[in-house]
């Protein structure tokens, strides 16, 4: 009996670490611990890839269903907000934050493949007059650990196509995630980052470790949280976090967050250069103080190949 019951506790234990890819057309669904966590969208018909709908452990989604899906009364704005992305608004002058056909740019997957808990796309960088810019790779690995999903992403910049690649300053970009209606500051949400500050006011344009919207939905008490990587370029970053329910990881926006046009919180890839940003999302029950985020930033600092 002991032996059964210790096989089971096994047998569990295995199957909150499962990742499995279901391929279907312009989609990857992915599925953790036997229970769907999220889908990758990359076909042709999307200006950039994106994960839409994101779930807690208990199957409760964080994310806002517009424009994947209609829910009634749920907003509509900003239609180029899609669950989990990373866009920029100005890449050599052209716009791959907002998707506005015929106006501004597209991240067109070439390749995709899955790769034990990842998926791996290679994406071309496409003017609106279908110029090459240059070309991204976008990883995002899933885990599933005790009560928290998972997701790091990892985002790879290169400047492969005869021309060096200055991302501008501009607020629009870089890592973003659009939340459920639920997670709106004047629903009861609250924001909270690394250096003790709450409420979008305060945030807004500031430079954090991490930063956190948990709030009650569908019954109980959940938050994401989205860590900044000491590797990454200009650590800590700063976020453009609005609270009706927007968080984007963002180093460039510098004249924008400092209501200074003087600043210039541009980057520029060299030539046959890259530029590689790493982020860890973690979707977790309870509000904020429920949980440890110091040592889970420490956790994602010490992860040498992330």
């Amino acid at each position: 009996m002991m032996r059964a019951i210790m096989l089971a506790g096994c047998a569990s234990l295995l199957a909150q670490g499962q990742v499995e890819f279901h391929r279907m057309p312009g989609k990857i669904e992915v599925v953790l611990g036997g229970q769907p966590f999220t889908n990758f969208y990359y076909g042709p018909e999307r200006a950039k890839p994106f994960l839409h709908p994101l779930r807690t452990v208990s199957g409760v989604v964080v994310t806002r269903g517009f424009p994947i899906g209609k829910i009634e009364g749920e907003s509509t704005d900003h239609i180029w907000h899609h669950g989990l992305w990373y866009g920029h608004g100005d890449i050599n002058g052209t716009d791959f934050w907002r998707d506005l056909p015929g106006k501004t740019g597209r991240l067109e997957v070439a390749k995709v493949k899955t790769t034990g808990k990842s998926i791996r796309a290679e994406i071309n960088m496409v003017t609106v007059a279908k110029q090459l810019l240059g070309t991204m790779v976008e990883e995002f690995g899933f885990a599933r650990s005790g009560a928290y999903h998972i997701v790091d992403v990892r985002v790879t910049i290169r400047a492969d196509k005869g021309q060096a690649l200055k991302l501008g300053d501009t607020e629009e970009g870089a890592l973003g995630f659009r939340f459920a209606d639920e997670f709106r500051e004047d629903r009861g949400a609250v924001l909270s980052n690394s250096d003790g500050l709450t409420g979008a006011k305060e945030i807004w344009g500031k430079r954090a470790k991490w930063m956190d919207y948990s709030t009650q939905i569908k019954g109980e008490k959940a938050g994401v949280v989205i860590f900044d990587h000491p590797k990454n370029p200009k650590y800590p970053t700063f976020w453009h976090a609005r609270g009706y329910g927007l968080n984007a990881a963002n180093p460039f926006g510098e004249h924008d967050f400092f209501k200074d046009k003087t600043r210039d919180g541009s980057v520029t890839v060299p030539l046959g250069g890259s530029l590689v940003f790493r982020y860890r999302v973690v979707i977790h029950p309870g509000m904020l103080d429920s949980i440890d985020p110091e040592k889970l930033a420490q956790d994602f600092a010490r992860e040498v190949n992330q």
